[in-house]
C-alpha cells in the first residue's frame, strides 16, 4: 500500500476491522527521505521498532544511499549484502534486492536479482502456503 512518500507490505499482521481503520504494524517499510533523513533515521525508525515493524527500508536520495534494517531481538539490525551485492528480506522470502545497482539505475540488474529471488525455492514455499491460508 502506497502512503505519502513510502509504501509498506504485509502478510498476516494487519487487519482491517469494521470500522475499516488498520490495526497491527506491517512487516515491511519502506520510505523515500529526502529533506526528512533525519527525522526517518530517527524518530520514525524509533516509533517503526516500537511498533514490531519487522523489516524498514529507507532510500535516503540526498544522501545516495539506501539502508534496509531488520528487527531482531528488538533492534533494528542493518542488512548486508551477500557477496553478489544481493540484500534479501529476512520476512519476504524472495525479495531481494542490489542496492548499489538501485542506486546506479541499472534497472536491468535489479530486475535479475528480483527475478532470481522469485525463482528461490523459499519464495515458492510462502507463495503456497499464502494460498491455501487463503483458499482455507
Amino acid at each position: 500500500m502506497l502512503t505519502g512518500q513510502g509504501f509498506y507490505l504485509t502478510t498476516t499482521s494487519i487487519s482491517l476491522p469494521e470500522d475499516d481503520y488498520i490495526e497491527g504494524a506491517p512487516e515491511l517499510v519502506a520510505e523515500v527521505a529526502a529533506s526528512s533523513a533525519s527525522y526517518d533515521l530517527h524518530d520514525k525508525k524509533e516509533a517503526y521498532r516500537r511498533n514490531g515493524v519487522q523489516e524498514y527500508l529507507v532510500w535516503q536520495v540526498f544522501e545516495q544511499k539506501l539502508d534496509w534494517y531488520c528487527l531482531q531481538d528488538g533492534e533494528y539490525v542493518l542488512l548486508q549484502p551477500d557477496e553478489n551485492g544481493i540484500v534479501r528480506s529476512q520476512v519476504f522470502q524472495g525479495l531481494w534486492l542490489v542496492m548499489s545497482a538501485l542506486l546506479q539505475g541499472n534497472m536491468a540488474e535489479v530486475l535479475v536479482a528480483l527475478q532470481k529471488g522469485l525463482n528461490a525455492p523459499e519464495y515458492t514455499e510462502i507463495v503456497k502456503a499464502l494460498s491455501e491460508r487463503n483458499s482455507g
